[in-house]
């Protein structure tokens, strides 16, 4: 079954519903349902039978994963998360003029540290505000939700512990919203997955909301390239977690001092493609399933695409699926951009391409 078109959780709706009518701050958990590790090994299971054999960059952010992510971001030759700051910083309060005293949602939220500038242009509107950040990795979020009560006793901060598509159901309780996308999130979706996003992603909004999305620009190869081949290889530790946390969650006894990073910018397809080189043959267990499977020396496994984008382009592609630009913010570098938009009035679906 598509994730994004899946039946909600009840459970996490009701526990969400009360969290809404309750007072003070809180973290929303999904309930106890099938075993973590064993959808983690079936869906490295299915990617290593694939041809060629990949695996989901979701599962890149466990907690080890969420600490050297934000360690990437704070890397000299990782421009992007700088670069969306210094947007937001500049273009905070604009943003608040157009959507007004809407409710902010976060998808995959992280640290939250950006979204800082963002809620003091709100609370300078307001004496008071809601913000709602959902992310996969529960230490993340407990991290970024007891930061921003210390910091933001006025707001009101609702976490929700799951995957994007399980927050899909919650966004018409907390209408009208500001649905946050950033760090070019976006481009780790194939073309597919973004489909598949965007279209559920609208017919859970309502024509009072908006979506604020980050997105990473074409640009020069080696700039791209030294962005994911930081010289302090934090990001070829990132990779090689994916493979120690199949160690530790799914007892697959993979030598990870055999794993390369690579990182490389594809100009046909426009997007950075990661993948983990074996070094040396490797028999991978999953013991979920009890299945091994063997890589052999010099194959290489994807574990991420970061897909790059032109805004010309990309405007028309949005606004198939019911999202109108309301305005376009980029650095003066013409390296990044952040594009506002609103929910149509009227959406009857789509299934377009880029």
């Amino acid at each position: 079954m598509d994730p994004f078109f899946a039946s909600p959780d009840l459970q996490i709706c009701r526990r969400f519903r009360d969290a809404c009518t309750g007072t003070g701050s809180t973290i929303v958990r999904r309930p106890p349902g099938d075993d973590p590790a064993y959808q983690f090994a079936c869906s490295a299971a299915s990617g290593l039978l694939s041809a060629p054999r990949h695996l989901e960059s979701r599962f890149l952010y466990d907690a080890e994963g969420s600490a050297l992510f934000e360690r990437i971001t704070q890397q000299p030759e990782y421009y992007l998360t700088r670069t969306e700051t210094s947007i937001l910083a500049a273009h905070a309060s604009r943003i608040r003029e157009l959507t007004g005293p809407v409710t902010l949602v976060e998808l995959g939220s992280g640290s939250s540290l950006k979204t800082d500038l963002l809620l003091h242009a709100w609370l300078e509107q307001a004496s008071r505000g809601c913000y709602v950040p959902v992310d996969v990795s529960d230490s993340a979020l407990a991290g970024a939700c007891g930061r921003i009560n210390a910091k933001f006793p006025q707001v009101r901060v609702i976490g929700v512990n799951s995957e994007y598509q399980d927050a899909f159901p919650l966004l018409p309780l907390l209408s009208p919203s500001l649905v946050l996308f950033l760090g070019s999130s976006i481009g780790n979706f194939s073309e597919i997955e973004m489909t598949r996003f965007l279209t559920a992603l609208a017919a859970s909004l309502q024509p009072t909301d908006f979506f604020l999305l980050g997105i990473d620009l074409v640009k020069e190869k080696k700039l791209l390239e030294a962005a994911y081949n930081d010289a302090a290889g934090v990001t070829a530790n990132f990779t090689r977690n994916m493979f120690a946390r199949m160690n530790r969650e799914l007892g697959s006894s993979v030598d990870t001092g055999a794993i390369e990073h690579v990182a490389r910018y594809e100009e046909g397809r426009e997007q950075i493609e990661t993948f983990a080189y074996f070094t040396s043959q490797q028999a991978v267990f999953l013991a979920p399933l009890d299945r091994q499977f063997l890589i052999p020396q010099g194959e290489m496994v994807q574990v991420e695409i970061s897909r790059k984008f032109h805004v010309e382009s990309l405007l028309p592609y949005l606004k198939r699926f019911g999202f109108l630009p309301e305005q376009v913010f980029t650095d003066e570098r013409g390296w990044y951009a952040l594009v506002l938009l609103r929910r149509a009035p009227k959406y009857y679906g789509c299934r377009g391409r880029l």
